[in-house]
């Protein structure tokens, strides 16, 4: 059984991000293979939501096209049964907390946990209230992810102090999209957590070319893309899986050079 610290037992980490249901199940399920085999040591899959808050545009857009695409919970459920067959990475679902509880809580983490997923990420689900599925996600064996923002060093060091999984490190306030520069000092933030956890720090939000991989990976344990591959998904639909695992293996390359 797979488990988030694989992801990061081999150097840097390379960490895609899909949302499932864009342009449709079958392709995703594709995708997942395809990134799988060019690289990606831990794969995010965006359960869609109709109101994606910490999404940019980008992602935001995909929500909608997989949702007007029929996409539901459980055929995300099926499609992860099915590419657990062949992808033995871990695999983590993000999503918001409606749509967790929509499903009921303890069915949606159950069912996660059984088809092999590995973590969670929900953005909406602030530090304070993290509580609100925590008990469950240790009763089925799944690492609630945190996120940490540029904030307060306070804040930074208790949210590290319990985390689990891997820490997800926000570049820069705000939603997810591409940025030409991330100015957050990132080294900074990773030093912080390391001083009250041994734990894998990731950055994510605006990473978009290998350069920007291999700079976060330099000051932290991996890189996080995902608005960059949805324009992928985006612009060339079911024939995304050629340019979407070209461009996983660029990143991937950016991230070992660190």
């Amino acid at each position: 059984m797979t488990k988030i610290a694989d992801a990061f037992a081999n150097g840097k980490a390379f960490i895609p991000f899909l949302t499932c249901g864009d342009p449709d199940m079958e392709t995703t399920e594709k995708l997942i293979v395809a990134i799988t085999q060019a690289g990606a040591d831990l794969i995010e899959l965006g359960i869609p939501f109709s109101d994606p808050t910490a999404e940019g545009p980008v992602i935001q857009e995909a929500n909608l096209r997989a949702l007007s695409g029929g996409t539901t919970t459980d055929k995300v459920f099926d499609m992860v049964r099915r590419v657990r067959q062949s992808v033995s990475i871990p695999m983590v679902f993000m999503t918001y907390a409606n749509v967790i509880y929509s499903y009921g809580a303890d069915r949606f983490l159950k069912t996660a946990a059984e088809i092999g997923i590995n973590g969670i990420i929900v953005p909406d689900v602030p530090f304070e209230e993290k509580q609100e599925f925590e008990p469950l996600c240790q009763q089925y064996g799944i690492d609630q992810i945190s996120m940490i923002a540029p904030t307060s060093h306070e804040r930074i060091r208790a949210i590290a102090s319990q985390a689990t999984g891997f820490l997800y490190c926000v570049s820069s306030l705000g939603v997810t999209g591409t940025r030409s520069s991330i100015t957050t000092d990132i080294g900074a933030m990773v030093k912080l957590v390391k001083e009250v956890n041994d734990i894998p720090c990731a950055v994510g939000f605006g990473i978009s070319t290998p350069e920007q991989a291999e700079a976060m990976c330099r000051q932290a344990d991996g890189a996080i893309v995902g608005s960059a591959i949805v324009k992928l998904i985006a612009q060339y639909g079911r024939e995304s899986i050629e340019p979407v695992a070209a461009y996983v293996a660029s990143m991937k390359e950016g991230c070992r050079k660190a």
